[in-house]
């Protein structure tokens, strides 16, 4: 199966029903390293489930495993790359909780015959006891062996670009060796980031992390360093991804302040390389 411009654009799925509890909200924190200070008395209520607090990016554990997932648009999984990710809250983020996911294609930018493709997928989730809605996913997929199935004549949309000066701020984020097999647990069993076969056949040395774990990494950074831990502060958070982490590594997120945007990116602290860029995270006044 390959992208098949433009009857993708009418691609539809009939609304799907998730649900997640207090266990899945905490394995997602900890996943983003809340926790890891046990003495950290501002950050116990993401991991423990005494007045827990839901880390506001987590409903991006949907975004690569809910339909209309790529490989059914047509992507190829194994060579499909994670692209861009964006997250808008319209309300508090609680666990447990049932959703209602309605999925749909944005649209897609062919950069041509064996140059790729980028196809990008819009889910917006809602509480399904009263309807209300509670954020939309925009989802971005680089299909690398999907380059010259046609697209739209627009161009692709610029990203967000971080300020030409030194960083307000940065956090220094440690990974664990064993976190992509922890962030699994959220849903995304993509073998790449569990065996060494399959991430050897995707082009990595060795299995890697999960973008949206580094993605959440980032969100826990800006939570942390300027909305003193509240998630109602987080409005959207988005981020594009640059190259692939590796569990074990230290991800160093710096950010810079303007009003009530915080502009991002991520670095891999043990070789200064780029993972995520052109971050931009908007913040509700406090």
């Amino acid at each position: 199966m390959t992208v098949r411009y433009p009857d993708i654009l009418s691609h539809r799925c009939a609304p799907q029903v998730w649900e997640w509890d207090e266990r899945d909200a905490i394995i997602y924190a900890l996943a983003v390293g809340l926790g890891s200070d046990p003495l950290d008395s501002r950050a116990l209520p993401f991991v423990y489930e005494k007045e827990l607090k839901v880390v506001p990016s987590f409903p991006t554990v949907l975004a690569w495993i809910v339909e209309p997932t790529f490989e059914q648009l047509g992507a190829d999984p194994v060579t499909a790359l994670h692209g861009e990710q964006k997250i808008e809250l319209h309300r508090r983020i609680s666990a447990p909780l049932k959703v209602s996911v309605k999925g749909s294609v944005v649209d897609v930018f062919d950069k041509g015959s064996g140059r790729g493709a980028i196809v990008v997928t819009r889910h917006e989730i809602a509480d399904l006891a009263d309807g209300e809605p509670i954020a939309t996913l925009t989802t971005t997929c680089f299909g690398r062996a999907e380059g010259g199935c046609g697209g739209s004549a627009n161009p692709a949309p610029s990203p967000h670009t971080v300020p030409d000066r030194a960083p307000d701020s940065f956090l220094d984020v440690p990974t664990r060796a064993d976190l992509a097999l922890l962030y699994r647990l959220t849903g995304d069993c993509n073998p790449i980031h569990a065996e060494p076969a399959a991430a050897l056949a995707a082009g990595f040395d060795r299995p890697i992390l999960h973008g949206l774990c580094s993605f959440g990494i980032t969100c826990r950074a800006i939570l942390e360093t300027y909305a003193d831990l509240d998630p109602d502060r987080i409005l959207s958070h988005q981020a594009r991804f640059s190259s692939p982490v590796l569990p074990g590594q230290t991800l160093t997120v710096e950010m810079w302040r303007d009003e009530n945007e915080i502009s991002f990116q991520a670095r891999v602290k043990e070789s200064g390389r780029l993972a995520l860029s052109n971050g931009k995270c908007v913040l509700r006044k406090a």
